[in-house]
């Protein structure tokens, strides 16, 4: 999996007027957990811009005054008028916990039931998957070749040995439907 560094300095004091001091100067709060100890830091707005603003999911390498812990978004708040983010909550990883965490579905190849007019739907645009963090996904590649119109693909089609998918295995992924185009093309061959 990728992985994006974010450096930021330890917070001495955690409380109400230190956090809005360091958000009026352009920091964010954060928060490490999931190890030995909980760390309280402070980073800039921007180191977030790669992290959060993106539809794939990365690892972030927090630098902490020289140590680096390799952790995983597992929170964030923003400002419910401006989107400034407010706090952010990283978990910690472990080589040899399970972690869990939602990657993108990466659509691969050109489905036969488009070719013949139907709409390609892609009702998951992530799935939760549980791995170590050596085995978990950039993404979670679907191939939709085979689809005909009417047909749909099911998590239970997607199953991997390095990691486990936490959705029914009856969940639909992706489906070919009739397009409106191609029922009326249907209808009128049919009169």
């Amino acid at each position: 999996m990728k992985s994006i560094t974010i450096k930021g300095s330890q917070r001495e004091s955690v409380g109400k007027s230190a956090t809005k001091a360091l958000r009026n100067a352009g920091q964010v709060p954060c928060v490490i957990y999931g190890g030995d100890k909980v760390l309280h830091f402070s980073a800039e707005e921007k180191a977030f811009k790669n992290l959060v603003y993106t539809p794939n999911v990365y690892t972030a390498t927090i630098e902490v005054n020289g140590e680096k812990f390799e952790t995983i978004l597992q929170d964030i708040q923003f400002h419910p008028i401006h989107d400034q983010i407010i706090h952010a909550d990283f978990y910690q990883l472990q080589a040899d916990k399970e972690i869990s965490m939602s990657v993108p579905v990466k659509v691969v190849g050109k489905s036969k039931g488009v070719a013949m007019g139907g709409a390609l739907r892609n009702n998951l645009r992530k799935l939760k998957v549980k791995a170590i963090p050596a085995n978990l996904p950039d993404s979670v590649e679907v191939n939709v070749t085979e689809l005909q119109i009417g047909n749909k693909l099911y998590v239970s089609s997607l199953r991997n040995d390095s990691y486990q998918i936490l959705h029914n295995d009856n969940t639909v992924v992706a489906q070919v439907r009739m397009s409106r185009n191609a029922a009326k093309a249907a209808a009128e061959t049919e009169e």
